[in-house]
């Protein structure tokens, strides 16, 4: 079955769109057309033929296509009979010149092969698609964009080095932490630091062991175990430890301790004598 469903994400709270496809084909012929974003795409199924630049580029499950601004470009099916599935987003350039030196990068050929960067656009995305929770689009797709841009363009990387790194981990993790109903961006954090935004998750990633998104999900969690304690339902903690629905309380409850909210509160409660 042919369709294709869109996700808007933020950059942060109050920050920039930036929209996710996840797409699935068997007939459908692109006409020529170009986006003014960079299109970032993972191959998931199937096999596609893309015209780009005045050449035909074949592609299937697990290449990453990239797809510069203002280009020309079709796609289609590469057969008749297995058609072509794939997650894209549509980044602004800026989003990839963080990390990077002379602007906006260049992409000689828009196939590229990264399994390990492929898999983790792909997890991103889909993760996104399904929660598009600010913090964590803003955590999450500017690294890996910046990470495309660093391994695989002709511009040269920045310098990773970030002095103090330690301190500014340490500022952003208590703006987190006091502010985890509504976190500011990541981007206003930067600037009120003199710094980029790929520097601060930089600072941040290397300080702490996790991005910003997940330090605070952690955080959260334990809030809300400190809540359950106390006989709330999983229902009724989510949105007082700022995750957007029980749903998303309950993704991040078993990631971090093993087990649902609703198992943990039950089980606390028949241990009450």
């Amino acid at each position: 079955m042919e369709q294709a469903l869109w996700t808007r994400a933020r950059l942060g709270r109050c920050g920039p769109p930036l929209d996710l496809l996840t797409a699935r084909f068997d007939k459908h012929v692109y006409a020529p057309h170009a986006h003014d974003e960079f299109t970032v795409g993972v191959c998931t199924g199937g096999s596609e033929i893309i015209d780009y630049r005045g050449s035909q580029f074949r592609h299937g499950p697990g290449a990453i296509v990239v797809l510069a601004p203002g280009e020309m470009h079709t796609g289609g099916p590469a057969t008749t009979t297995d058609g072509y599935a794939y997650r894209a987003l549509y980044a602004g350039p800026a989003l990839l010149t963080e990390g990077v030196l002379g602007g906006e990068p260049h992409f000689r050929e828009p196939l590229i092969d990264d399994p390990e960067l492929a898999a983790a656009l792909r997890s991103a995305h889909t993760d996104l698609s399904a929660c598009p929770d600010p913090l964590e689009t803003e955590s999450r797709l500017p690294w890996l964009l910046t990470a495309l841009a660093r391994r695989h363009s002709t511009a040269r990387p920045v310098e990773d080095t970030v002095p103090g790194a330690g301190r500014i981990a340490l500022v952003v993790r208590d703006r987190l932490a006091d502010e985890l109903l509504a976190p500011p961006s990541l981007a206003d954090l930067a600037a009120s630091l003199g710094l980029s935004r790929y520097q601060l998750l930089r600072a941040f990633r290397t300080t702490m062991g996790v991005p910003p998104y997940a330090w605070l999900a952690q955080h959260r969690v334990h809030r809300a175990r400190a809540l359950l304690d106390r006989g709330l339902r999983p229902a009724e903690v989510a949105p007082l430890v700022g995750f957007a629905d029980q749903a998303h309380l309950t993704r991040w409850f078993r990631r971090v301790l093993g087990v649902t909210p609703a198992a943990y509160r039950n089980s606390v409660q028949d241990s009450r004598p």
